[in-house]
């Protein structure tokens, strides 16, 4: 018995001290399941999950017959959580051999009290790979989408390009920006029990967040072939670059926009701006005699002038303001049409005299120089036109043959596209519809008059003498076989700012016309800048308007004689 008792003691301590264990045990059960339960289930949702913010897929852009021009690839991104990187240093030391960041820029961002960074962004999917093979904690990869331009430099002035966010920097893409762009998403990064990264499944499929599609009235065959000819008339010039722009001209459609240099969008960051800026929009220049199209219109409107109006030319010499004026041939008396056949100078500085200055300003301003066209496209500029109370004693013969003025190309083709049409001025423009992912049409563009400078009887006038300069005149080298081409050449001096006079070597030789000259199809502006050895507008860019022409017209279906209607959308 007496041994029994120290027994029961040693059970009692036992129990107690099993009791006080229980307590303890259910004390932290009730803190951890009841008291904290909130913030530990935050806690561990934020170890096992963590936010990104992704953009939403951005729409694509199309030609007028639904060939892509610019798409978005998927490809990897790479991310790192750096509550979850051990050694930063080793990490981004094993990231560096794969990936194009230095290795102490991988690491910096690792250090980072944060839940996600960003390590390198739209790569190439092998580097991707490469990095899931590494299995490296705290270090993952995302699906994004990269912008890709299938047709490389075509178009690329047009396209402009996006930055490495997604959001457009240049042309279509910065203009249409809102459009195109997909909303930002805010996902949720799921980890494993081993703390690898899983990608929530079907992020990258289409969805609500996605932007929406764009279709231009750009021709991809056209687009080609402008660009290709343009190149070839550069090449053999040794000229610094050029323009061609084909225009519709009843309609202000534009069907391709050539620009040299070429650039590839989809490899920028080595390029300065200068190598994007589009200059058939940006870039004003003095367009010679082609503004002479807009004298001739302007003597015939006002009655001041028949094809058949006598005008001496001084036997190609004349003296204005203390300046000569010369013309390329010595000619005596010169009728209208004859003025604008041979490109006479004089002749054009007496019909600008006839007219003042009020009225030559007044139909500049008609004619859309001066002001922006509002193309759909960022960086235009209006060009350069003074007003009569800023005019010197030279400058309305300056005028008259193309000097002292400022034009862009595209004003230049939607000036002359008024005479293609009857005289309406349009609205150039390069998108033609809005749809959203699904195909459903969002926005559809028509044509837009701006105004009137010119009826129709004074078009149908001016017409026939720009026929006779393609036919006999200066422009003979842009004739098309089989098709009736109106148009002007220009030749144009470029202003030395260093001499401060115009430079005796530096031109822009240039060509606008439109074929078929009755029932007028298509508007075609050539300008060649600073061509060598014969710079003539119509020995350099007029040929580049015929084989332009001679390839888009049987590729659209063209005959010598197709009617064509007349079919406008008035702006209230």
């Amino acid at each position: 018995m007496s041994q029994a008792k120290p027994y029961r003691g040693r059970s009692v301590v036992v129990a107690f001290v099993l009791v006080l264990g229980f307590g303890a045990v259910l004390s932290r059960l009730i803190d951890l399941q009841i008291l904290q339960a909130a913030k530990l289930g935050e806690k561990a949702e934020q170890q096992h999950h963590k936010a990104a913010v992704v953009e939403g897929r951005r729409g694509g852009i199309y030609d007028r017959q639904g060939r892509i021009l610019a798409m978005n690839m998927e490809v990897p991104s790479v991310y790192g959580v750096p509550t979850s990187v051990e050694h930063p240093g080793r990490v981004a030391r094993d990231l560096t051999r794969v990936l194009p960041v230095r290795a102490d820029e991988i690491e910096r961002k690792l250090r980072q009290k944060r839940n996600f960074v960003w390590i390198a962004r739209k790569l190439d999917p092998e580097r991707g790979r490469r990095v899931e093979s590494l299995s490296l904690r705290g270090i993952g990869t995302v699906i994004e989408g990269r912008r890709f331009y299938p047709k490389r430099p075509l178009l690329s002035h047009v396209l402009g390009f996006t930055g490495l966010d997604g959001h457009g920097l240049e042309g279509i893409e910065r203009r249409y920006e809102s459009t195109l762009r997909g909303h930002s998403r805010r996902v949720i990064l799921q980890r494993d029990a081993l703390g690898r990264t899983v990608f929530p499944k079907g992020l990258s499929e289409l969805g609500p967040h996605s932007g929406n599609d764009i279709s231009l009235t750009i021709d991809e065959v056209i687009q080609y072939v402008a660009e290709k000819e343009l190149l070839d008339a550069v090449n053999t010039s040794g000229a610094k670059g050029g323009v061609v722009i084909v225009m519709e001209p009843t309609s202000g459609e534009v069907l391709a926009m050539a620009v040299n240099p070429r650039f590839d969008p989809n490899a920028v960051r080595s390029l300065s701006a200068d190598s994007w800026r589009n200059r058939a929009v940006t870039d004003a220049y003095e367009p010679g005699s082609t503004l002479k199209i807009v004298i001739a219109a302007a003597a015939l409107e006002e009655k001041l002038m028949t094809p058949s109006s006598m005008v001496f030319a001084e036997n190609g010499r004349m003296l204005v303001a203390n300046t000569v004026i010369h013309d390329h041939e010595k000619s005596g008396w010169l009728t209208f049409a004859d003025v604008i056949r041979r490109s006479s100078n004089i002749g054009a500085v007496k019909i600008a005299t006839r007219l003042g200055e009020e009225r030559v300003h007044r139909y500049l301003r008609a004619f859309g120089f001066g002001e922006r066209t509002e193309i759909d496209l960022p960086g235009e500029t209006a060009g350069l036109v003074k007003s009569p109370e800023a005019w010197g004693e030279r400058t309305l013969a300056s005028i008259a043959i193309g000097q002292g003025i400022g034009v862009t190309a595209v004003q230049l083709a939607t000036a002359v596209s008024a005479v293609a049409n009857g005289g309406w001025l349009m609205k150039p423009y390069l998108v033609s519809a809005i749809r959203d992912q699904q195909g459903r049409l969002i926005a559809q563009v028509s044509p837009q008059v701006r105004r009137r400078p010119i009826t129709a009887e004074t078009a149908r006038v001016l017409s026939k003498i720009l026929e006779s300069v393609v036919r006999e005149g200066t422009g003979r080298r842009a004739a098309v076989p089989s098709y009736r081409v109106a148009g002007k050449t220009g030749t144009a001096q470029k202003y030395d700012l260093e001499a401060n006079a115009y430079s005796s070597t530096r031109f822009v030789a240039s060509f606008v016309g439109y074929v078929p000259a009755r029932d007028p199809r298509l508007t075609i502006v050539v300008v060649i800048d600073e061509p060598q050895g014969e710079a003539w507008g119509g020995v350099v860019a007029a040929p580049v308007f015929r084989r332009v022409a001679e390839q888009v017209l049987p590729y659209l279906g063209i005959s010598t004689h197709a009617p064509v209607e007349l079919a406008l959308v008035t702006t209230g």
